[in-house]
């Protein structure tokens, strides 16, 4: 399947240090990212959507500043073009507003339906922080 990249930034009325537990942890993902996340004994987690299991590896993470998760397939390991999200803090020097960067890199859904997933996403964890 052809892969595809969505990119979007959301402004976030919170402190970088708050918002990023909720990118960066299994709890906080769990919180507005996922159904339920764990860590296994390999350090790899495991996202559960809709009652299935998607496997990931965290790529690269820089505290209060971004994460990336590379997704793939246990049963497949030689895969080489790995879907990944990866989360970016970035704060506007000027006005100090926190923007949230999304980069999902996957197949299955097309822009319309990323957008619209996201968006509800974003807006749960907004509720969650309060901004």
């Amino acid at each position: 399947m052809v892969k595809n990249k969505f990119v979007a930034d959301y402004q976030i009325n919170a402190s970088k240090k708050i918002v990023f537990h909720y990118l960066s942890t299994a709890s906080g993902l769990e919180e507005w990212f996922a159904d339920e996340v764990k860590i296994n004994e390999d350090k790899n987690y495991i996202f559960n959507f809709d009652r299935e299991d998607h496997y990931a590896r965290l790529a690269s993470q820089r505290s209060n500043s971004h994460v990336k998760f590379e997704f793939y397939d246990p049963k497949n390991p030689d895969e080489s073009d790995h879907a990944f999200i990866e989360f970016k803090l970035e704060e506007n020097d000027l006005t100090q507003t926190l923007f949230l960067k999304v980069i999902d890199y996957s197949d299955g859904y097309d822009d319309e339906e990323l957008i619209s997933i996201w968006h509800g996403l974003i807006g749960r964890l907004k509720e969650i922080i309060g901004g």
